[in-house]
Order: C-alpha cells, then structure tokens, then sequence
C-alpha cells in the first residue's frame, strides 16, 4: 500500500503539472466530460457501488479534506461527501496509531529502584503481604498498583500473602536482636580438680559479652546478686533491653525472673534439650573452651577470673566476628593497610603483645 499511494501521488503531481499551461476554458470543457462519464458509470453500476482501494481512499481524503463540506457536496463524485470525510478520519487515526505506538508492547517495566524498596520492605517485614507493602508504598508517595507489587514478589519466588499468625523463632531474634539479651552456664575444672561455674551473659545485636561472675558454689543467693548487678550495670549503660534468653537449667533460681521483671526484662526459656535456640551464646562457650580454657591451665579461682576477665577484653576490643563483618563489639573494622613495613612493624608489636599476655598469666599462676 504505502508503494501504490507514492505511486498515484507522483502520477497525479505530474498531471496537475500538465493542467498548468491549459486554459480555463479548455478545463471547463474537461470538467464537463468527466462529470458526463461519471454520469454514465453510475448509470451503468445501478444499485451496486464503486470500490476503491486502500490507497485510492487514502489519496481522496488527503485531497478533498480541506474543502468546504459546502464545496465538498457541489462536487460530482462516486461516494457521498460523508464518505469522503470518513476516509479521512480513519487515515488519521491509522497515523495517531502509528505515532503513539510504544516502543516495547505491553505494560512498561518497574523502575528499578521501586522493586529494590519493595524486596527491602519484604525483607524487613516478612509478615507483610502484598497490600500491606502495598499501602507503605502509598503512604511514600510512591504511585504503583497492588498488582505490580504482586508481580515483583512472585517473580523474587516470594509469596505474596504470608502466614501473619506464625513467627518463628530465627524471625523473632532478627526483630528484637537489639533488645536481647542471652545468658548460660559454663563449667570447668581447675587443676585441683575443683569444678568452677561461670555465668556469663552476651548482646545479640553487638556480640558484647560480659562475665558475671565465678563461683564454686552456684547457690541461689549468689546467682540472684548477680543478675542483680547486671540490672544496675545495663541502667548505667543505659541498654534498652526487652528479653533475656536462658536454658532450664536449675541453677537459675525463681527470683532472679522477678527481678528481671521489675526492670522491665522478659525472660525467654528455651525450648528441653533444644540448645539452637541459645546458639550465640552456646556459640561463645564454645570459643571461650578452645581458645582459652583447652589451652590455658587454671590453678584457681583468681587464676580464673583474672583469665576470664583478660578473654573478655580481648573478645570485646580485638576478636573478628564474621556477623559483623570481621569488626569486634566495640571496634569498628579498620581502613585496610597497604604499607608493607607498616605490616611488619605491627606483627612485630603482636608478637610482643602475646609475650607479655603470657607473662601475666604466669605470674598471675
């Protein structure tokens, strides 16, 4: 089609060219002659009608649009005027169509930074469905369909609408890990064969430990004097603290749950012979014994608390922690350093460090 409408427009510009040096009369004379054989066609189709092909339309519209509807009628033509100006309302709307076509068919993509606040939102508030991040996206002013949050969630392979009324246990410690608190029991044996009992208690949101207290005789007044001590020394610190997580264990005598009530501090009991439920702090009793207790031989009581309390600084201040990216409790992760000598010098003052650790130790002995 687009050929053929080229084709009769150069035809017809190269016959209005030819009209130019003929007269009026001669033009009126040539009127005439093709109304008559308009005339006689008509005559000829009866009631069936002339047609006309796609571009031939096209052409006419283009031509005889611009008239008057007045002129337009006066005209002797094969069609009516109505059909004239129908046949240009649909050649514009093939061109708007062609004009306004988007690029890619169909819905236009999410931008990008909308779906990664969505997947954040989700991650955040697992218990949120599709129309709850839905309204929080609303409330941004961020204007995009429920479906469109539908979408994104099923393509990540999340469900949309999730239980609200189950809550496990690892989504409960993500949510409250800085209002938590665990603490356990830790048992060893000095070289007199004299069993020690260690409380300690650990930070979740920080991975700051700190040791309670030893004693060979874990007695229900001496435990509840500690926790007792640490209710004053979290309101010192200031430490919003909402839950404290501990085992079953006997050790932990009824009151000490009253007292930590009365400063606004839930206790948590774990589930029997369920220690993954206290994992970061299982996970501490475990690097206290290989790294300390398995390598060091405790005399005494002292002895212990001495090494206790030089572990814990060394946890707090120096020790990696991978869920906090290589930083300790209370360091942040340093700018790397990429002078060599710089490197030496400091493997030279660890060296030295440990010596000196080591001496303490022994004399401490």
């Amino acid at each position: 089609m687009p050929l053929r409408l080229a084709y009769i427009a150069v035809a017809n510009a190269f016959a209005a060219l030819r009209l130019l040096p003929i007269g009026d009369g001669d033009k009126d004379i040539e009127i005439l002659a093709l109304r008559h054989q308009i005339t006689v066609l008509e005559r000829q189709l009866g009631p069936n009608k002339a047609k006309f092909a796609p571009e031939d339309q096209s052409f006419l519209a283009a031509l005889l649009a611009p008239l008057p509807r007045g002129a337009l009628r006066r005209l002797r033509l094969l069609v009516q005027p109505d059909t004239v100006l129908r046949w240009h309302r649909d050649l514009m709307k093939r061109r708007h169509a062609r004009t306004c076509r988007p690029r890619r068919p169909g819905r236009p993509p999410t931008v990008r930074s909308i779906r990664a606040l969505t997947l954040r939102l989700v991650k955040e508030n697992p218990s949120w469905g599709y129309r709850r991040i839905h309204g929080e996206l609303t409330t941004l002013g961020i204007k995009i369909a429920p479906s469109t949050v539908w979408e994104i969630l099923k393509q990540e392979g999340i469900d949309p609408a999730p239980d609200r009324h189950a809550t496990t246990w690892s989504a409960f410690l993500r949510s409250q890990a800085h209002a938590l608190l665990a603490c356990d029991f830790l048992e060893t044996v000095t070289v007199t064969g004299q069993r020690q009992y260690v409380l300690a208690v650990i930070e979740h949101a920080s991975r700051r430990i700190r040791v309670l207290g030893t004693t060979a005789h874990p007695t229900a007044a001496w435990a509840t004097q500690t926790i007792k001590n640490l209710v004053m020394d979290l309101e010192g610190a200031g430490a919003a603290v909402k839950f404290l997580i501990r085992d079953r264990d006997a050790k932990f005598p009824v009151l000490i749950d009253e007292i930590l009530t009365d400063a606004g501090i839930q206790t948590v009991l774990t589930g029997i012979r369920v220690p993954r439920m206290n994992s970061i702090m299982e996970r501490w009793v475990q690097s206290c014994r290989h790294e300390l207790l398995d390598r060091t031989l405790i005399w005494n009581e002292h002895h212990l608390r001495h090494a206790l309390r030089e572990y814990e600084k060394f946890y707090n201040s120096h020790r990696a922690h991978q869920a906090k990216r290589q930083a300790a409790p209370l360091r942040p992760v340093r700018a790397p350093i990429t002078d060599p000598d710089r490197i030496t010098h400091l493997n030279i003052r660890r060296h030295d460090r440990l010596g000196g650790i080591l001496h303490e130790y022994l004399h401490a002995a």
